[in-house]
C-alpha cells in the first residue's frame, strides 16, 4: 500500500500545478509520510545531456559574480515576486517559469512593475522554492564552457525536480545531472553556499539525506561535478526545521561571512556560534587568511518571540544580483539596522528591502524563491585585497590572477585617497600568471581606496568589486610595527590601554615585545571578544621581533558596547577593556 500511495501522489503531482499554492518550503504531512520511499527510489523521468561529470575541471559560480539571468517560479507569494522582478530586471534578465504569461504580466502591471527585461518559460512545476530545486552554474577550466549541474531535489515534487532540464535547454547549456547511481546526490540549494574558488558550505543535512554515502564519497562527487575542493559541513540547528544554512548565514564575498545573531542563549544562537567558531578555528579563505565576520540580528516576532515560539525571521536570506542586494524585511524596527549593516558591509551596492511577511511562515524568503544563472563569458578575478599597509613600505602591491575565455587585453588599478576626486590609474603588468601594479606609499592614517578593472580580448570590461568605483577596496596606512630607537628592546611584555577609549569605530592598541633567549621572534596573538566571550576580531596573529608596536582597530561593523582585548604570548596573558560608543 505504501508504494501504491507513493505512485498515486506522484501521479497527482504530475497531473498539474494545483498543489503549487499550498506547498511549504518544508514537507507537508502527506509528503512526510512517503518521503523515505520516494527519495530512495525516485529517478527523474527527464534527463539532461550527461549523467557524467564534466570532462574538464569545473568551478561553481559564486553569487557575487556576474549574472545573465535570475529564475523565479510564478506561483505563491506573487506580491513578493513582483517586487523582486521590479529590481532584478534592472540588473539582468528575469526568467519566469509559469503556466500563463498573460496572467503574470497582468499581475505585474497591477503592482506597477514594468515589463522591461522578462522572458517566460512554460513548464510544469509544484512550488515556488526554485532555490532548492534550481540548477547551478559551473564553468569548465574556471571560465571556459558555461554549464549547469542538477541534483535530486529533497522533496517528493517531481515537476520541480525537472525544472533545471527546461532552464538549461532554454539557455542552450549542457546539463550534468547528479541524479542516478553511482553519482546520485539528494540535496537542496538553500543548504549550499560556494565562494567561487572551490570552498562550499552546508549543514550536515547533506550527510543525513545521503546516509548511504560516506562523507568522502560525497566530497568526491562534489569535486568532480562542481569543483569543490573544500566542503565545510556544520551541525544542524535545533529550531530551524529545514536545516538550510541560507536562513542564518551568507557569503558576501570570498572572504566575508554574514552570520545571524540571537541574544545570548536564545533559539539557535548557541549552535550558530559553535558552527562559526568551527569554521574560524579550522578553515581559512581561498587566500589563506581568516574570514571576516559580519553579524546581523535575527529579529524576534512583533510580540518579541523567537523560535521555536515564532516564525524563523531572518535577514540573511537575501539575493545578490549584480549590483543590487534584495534583503527580506518584515516591517520591524530592526529592519533599518539590518539594511544599514548590509550597506556598510557591501559598499556600492543598491540595497533594497522587500517585505517577506507572507512567505516567512513557510520558512523562506527572497533567496529561497530565486536562482541565479551566470553569464557565458565571465571575467574571473583571484585577488587577495590589501588588508594592512604601513609607512615603511615603499609601495603597496596589488596583485590579481585574471582569467577570461578570450584572454586579457589589459588590466588596470584605480586608486585614490579622496573619493570625491578622480581615481588615479595604474597599468597592471603580467608577471608569470599574475597581474601586478603598485600604489605609492602614503602618510600614516591615510585611507586608500582602490579597485581593479580588466578588459578581455572580446572587448568586455568588468571591475573587481563589481560595484566599482562606488564600491571599492580600502585600507588605512599605519605606522611600522617594528619601531627603531631606544624603545626597540623593552624589558617586559606590556599591553597598554587602547586610545581613544571610548571610541567610535577607530582606536589604537599599543603593546611591547621584550628580548628573549630564543631564536627568531615571539608568537603574539591579540584578539577582541564581546561580553559573551565570543571572538569578534583578530588584531595580531604572527611572530614579532622585540619592539614596541601599535595596531589600529577598525570596529566599524561592531555594535556599541563593552569589549575585551587579550594579548597572548607563550605563558604571558593580559586583558584590557575597550568601549565602542557610536
Amino acid at each position: 500500500m505504501k508504494y501504491l500511495y507513493l505512485s498515486l501522489l506522484v501521479l497527482g503531482l504530475l497531473a498539474g500545478n494545483i498543489y503549487s499554492q499550498d506547498l511549504p518550503k518544508g514537507l507537508t504531512p502527506e509528503e512526510s509520510a512517503i518521503y523515505d520511499s520516494y527519495i530512495k527510489s525516485y529517478v527523474p523521468p527527464m534527463t539532461g545531456d550527461d549523467l557524467n561529470p564534466p570532462y574538464s575541471p569545473s568551478r561553481t559560480m559564486a553569487e557575487w559574480e556576474e549574472f545573465s539571468a535570475v529564475q523565479i517560479t510564478w506561483t505563491s507569494y506573487t506580491q513578493i515576486l513582483a517586487q523582486m522582478v521590479d529590481y532584478i530586471q534592472d540588473e539582468c534578465l528575469v526568467l519566469i517559469v509559469c503556466s500563463d504569461s498573460n496572467s503574470v504580466k497582468n499581475t505585474l502591471s497591477s503592482y506597477g512593475v514594468p515589463h522591461i527585461n522578462l522572458r517566460f518559460l512554460y513548464a510544469p512545476y509544484n512550488s515556488v522554492w526554485c532555490r532548492d530545486y534550481g540548477g547551478w552554474t559551473i564553468y569548465t577550466n574556471d571560465i571556459d564552457s558555461s554549464r549547469m549541474i542538477d541534483w535530486v531535489y529533497n522533496r517528493p515534487r517531481p515537476q520541480d525536480d525537472n525544472i533545471p532540464t527546461y532552464v538549461a535547454s532554454y539557455f542552450g547549456l549542457m546539463l550534468h545531472q547528479m541524479t542516478q547511481n553511482p553519482n546520485r546526490i539528494v540535496a537542496t540549494g538553500g543548504n549550499f553556499m560556494v565562494d567561487g574558488f572551490g570552498t562550499a558550505f552546508s549543514s550536515k543535512l547533506i550527510l543525513n539525506e545521503n546516509s548511504g554515502l560516506t562523507n568522502a564519497q560525497i566530497d568526491t562527487m562534489f569535486r568532480k561535478y562542481m569543483g569543490v575542493k573544500k566542503y565545510i559541513k556544520m551541525e544542524t540547528l535545533p529550531y530551524d526545521g529545514i536545516h538550510h544554512i541560507d536562513m542564518h548565514m551568507k557569503l558576501l564575498d570570498e572572504e566575508t561571512l554574514m552570520v545571524g545573531q540571537y541574544p545570548t542563549g536564545v533559539a539557535d544562537g548557541p549552535q550558530i556560534e559553535l558552527n562559526l567558531q568551527y569554521i574560524l578555528n579550522n578553515y581559512q579563505t581561498c587566500y589563506n587568511r581568516p574570514y571576516k565576520v559580519v553579524r546581523i540580528p535575527m529579529p524576534p516576532s512583533s510580540t518579541g518571540q523567537y523560535p521555536p515560539s515564532s516564525n524563523y525571521y531572518t535577514y540573511t536570506n537575501s539575493l545578490i544580483v549584480n549590483k543590487t542586494v534584495l534583503v527580506p524585511i518584515y516591517n520591524f524596527s530592526q529592519d533599518t539596522t539590518a539594511l544599514r549593516i548590509y550597506r556598510e558591509a557591501m559598499p556600492g551596492y543598491r540595497v533594497v528591502g522587500i517585505n517577506c511577511n507572507a512567505s516567512i511562515p513557510s520558512s523562506g524568503a527572497i533567496h529561497c524563491i530565486s536562482k541565479e544563472i551566470g553569464v557565458t563569458d565571465p571575467i574571473l578575478f583571484w585577488h587577495p585585497s590589501i588588508r594592512t599597509a604601513t609607512t615603511a613600505m615603499s609601495n603597496y602591491e596589488v596583485k590579481a590572477v585574471i582569467k577570461t575565455k578570450t584572454g586579457v587585453a589589459n588590466a588596470k588599478v584605480y586608486w585614490t585617497t579622496d573619493t570625491t576626486q578622480a581615481f588615479q590609474q595604474l597599468n597592471m603588468t603580467l608577471v608569470s600568471d599574475t597581474f601586478k601594479a603598485y600604489i605609492p606609499s602614503q602618510p600614516v592614517n591615510t585611507k586608500v581606496y582602490y579597485y581593479i578593472s580588466a578588459t578581455s580580448n572580446g572587448s568586455k570590461t568588468i571591475t573587481k568589486p563589481l560595484t566599482a568605483p562606488s564600491g571599492n577596496y580600502r585600507f588605512t596606512v599605519t605606522v611600522p610595527t617594528n619601531i627603531t630607537g631606544n624603545e626597540i628592546t623593552p624589558d617586559k611584555f606590556a599591553l597598554e590601554q587602547n586610545y581613544p577609549n571610548p571610541f567610535n569605530s577607530m582606536t589604537n592598541v599599543k603593546f611591547s615585545v621584550p628580548l628573549w633567549r630564543g631564536v627568531g621572534g615571539r608568537n603574539i596573538s591579540i584578539k577582541v571578544f564581546d561580553l559573551l566571550g565570543r571572538e569578534v576580531a583578530t588584531l595580531v596573529n604572527e611572530k614579532l621581533n622585540p619592539g614596541i608596536y601599535k595596531v589600529r582597530f577598525d570596529a566599524g561593523i561592531l555594535p556599541s558596547g563593552i569589549y575585551f582585548y587579550k594579548l597572548e604570548a607563550g605563558e604571558f596573558t593580559d586583558i584590557k577593556k575597550m568601549i565602542i560608543l557610536k
